[in-house]
């Protein structure tokens, strides 16, 4: 999934970066307000990770104009502000959730994957196509009972087809998930991976899982 990090910290964003890229999330970041709202415009976040104290425009201006504009993705404000007030005025602007620093990062990564899950309406963090079980809390792969080791790219792109799992997906949308913002759309790249993902996921197995629809995209579904 793709997340937003609006930190002017470098090296407090530079941390979150790494830290959620190691978890196969798709990472831009953005130093203040102005150009986060440019990349929201742009880009169909499935996270954002804001902070408050920000140049050019502060985390509330951003969260506030964000949800007048129609954005719903989920918003976890991240500051060293940590009145009532301002936990009260982020939550009365849209925000989701409030995490004060310093902060855990183990305790950040545990509120992103709530906040995803209740974005897409699950409730457990195993998700399952036919035999194939993709756990998001360990990042654990099995399929027939069998563990698939995967590389966080290919994990990344199995979660996004698995949690729209049904739905055909086109590369612009994979890219747009799945990849940050220096991917380049005319490589094929996405192709590249979804046939390493065959090759794992449904090689030695009957029912194949990951389909090609001809001229549109791809899709995982149990027929």
């Amino acid at each position: 999934m793709r997340i937003l990090v609006v930190e002017d910290e470098k090296k407090v964003a530079g941390f979150v970066k790494k830290g959620l890229e190691e978890e196969s999330y798709a990472v831009d970041v953005a130093y203040d307000g102005e150009e986060a709202l440019n990349l929201l415009k742009t880009y169909p976040y499935d996270l954002v990770i804001l902070d408050l104290m920000l140049p050019k425009k502060d985390g509330f201006q951003v969260l506030k104009e964000f949800r007048d504009s129609g954005g719903d993705a989920p918003v976890l404000i991240l500051t060293a502000k940590d009145s009532v007030e301002d936990v009260v005025k982020g939550f009365d602007l849209g925000a989701d959730d409030y995490l004060r620093k310093p902060f855990s990062f183990l305790e950040l990564l545990a509120r992103v994957r709530a906040l995803l899950r209740r974005r897409k309406g699950e409730s457990q963090s195993v998700l399952r196509v036919g035999d194939l079980e993709v756990n998001l809390t360990d990042r654990r792969v099995f399929r027939g009972g069998k563990e698939i080791e995967l590389t966080s790219r290919e994990f990344a792109l199995l979660e996004f087809l698995v949690r729209n799992r049904g739905r055909v997906l086109t590369r612009t949308m994979i890219a747009e998930h799945v990849w940050n913002q220096n991917f380049d759309s005319g490589s094929n790249v996405i192709d590249v991976y979804i046939n390493y993902l065959r090759k794992k996921i449904d090689h030695g197995f009957d029912k194949k899982l990951i389909k090609t629809i001809r001229g549109v995209g791809y899709m995982i579904r149990d027929d």
